[in-house]
């Protein structure tokens, strides 16, 4: 089965709603703060979740923009790789999945340990990851032509 399809057929899955830009901004003003968190932190389980929060609301701005809600996480981010691929390169999948799963290990579990590598992995790509999605432009005609292939998937 379509994961996408799945995820529309979801409480608090995937659902079209009116695109905003107002919204798209106001996540990315989250975001920022995250950012902001994460550079004066001293901690390093904050540091992780903060990290992912910066990722999280940038590219849940951009869902804004395309008036797609969705508030479980791994829909979030397979909605992006699925239709925001053109934007986003193999690296930055690599640092959205390593970012979600380093801070359900830090915020949620005392015995998991995320590994010097992916942190600093997770922090120093973090910052360039939000510019990347503030340079993000979604024309009208891409954001009808994924909102028609969601709906076709209804």
């Amino acid at each position: 089965m379509d994961q996408i399809k799945w995820y529309l057929d979801q409480k608090k899955g995937i659902e079209l709603v009116e695109p905003t830009d107002n919204l798209r901004a106001a996540y990315f003003i989250k975001a920022e703060e995250a950012l902001d968190t994460l550079r004066t932190s001293k901690s390093r389980d904050w540091q992780l979740t903060t990290a992912y929060y910066t990722i999280y609301h940038g590219i849940y701005s951009l869902l804004m923009k395309l008036g797609v809600k969705c508030e479980i996480h791994s829909c979030t981010i397979e909605f992006t790789k699925r239709f925001l691929k053109d934007y986003f390169s193999a690296e930055d999948f690599e640092l959205i999945d390593k970012a979600f799963s380093a801070r359900i290990n830090s915020q949620y579990y005392v015995n998991r340990k995320v590994s010097d590598q992916n942190y600093d992995l997770i922090i120093k790509k973090t910052p360039a990851f939000l510019v990347k999605c503030k340079n993000v432009v979604l024309e009208q005609k891409e954001i009808e032509s994924i909102r028609k292939n969601i709906s076709s998937l209804e």
